[in-house]
């Protein structure tokens, strides 16, 4: 019996686990998503807020289980076209040109701040 409680406590620590990243992840997606007035720039092409979380989402849905953090979720996802290695870049409102890979870091560290 001890040892079935043992599991079901790993089991369930497991599960908490790895729910944060997915977590940290949509909050991401909804960080991209509402970044009002943003221009995201994939390839040479403009995209929109909402267009960049669609592209992002599925190839997070690609990778499948090889992404288990949200850091995997920039590098893998959120960084550099698969197809071309060109950087993912952001034009904010203000005119402002940023790589998307930093931009999502930084949001990142913010997302856990509040967290605390």
């Amino acid at each position: 019996m001890k040892t079935v409680r043992l599991l079901l406590f790993l089991l369930a620590g497991t599960a908490v686990l790895s729910a944060a990243p997915r977590d940290e992840i949509e909050g991401l997606l909804c960080y991209l998503r509402k970044a009002d007035g943003a221009v995201f720039i994939r390839n040479g092409h403009e995209h929109t807020p909402l267009e960049a979380e669609t592209h992002l989402r599925l190839k997070w849905e690609k990778q499948g289980n090889r992404i288990s953090s949200a850091e995997q979720f920039i590098a893998l996802c959120g960084s550099r076209s698969s197809i071309t290695g060109e950087r993912y870049r952001i034009r904010f409102k203000d005119g402002q040109l940023r790589y998307t890979d930093e931009v999502l870091t930084e949001q990142l560290q913010r997302l856990r701040q509040r967290s605390r």
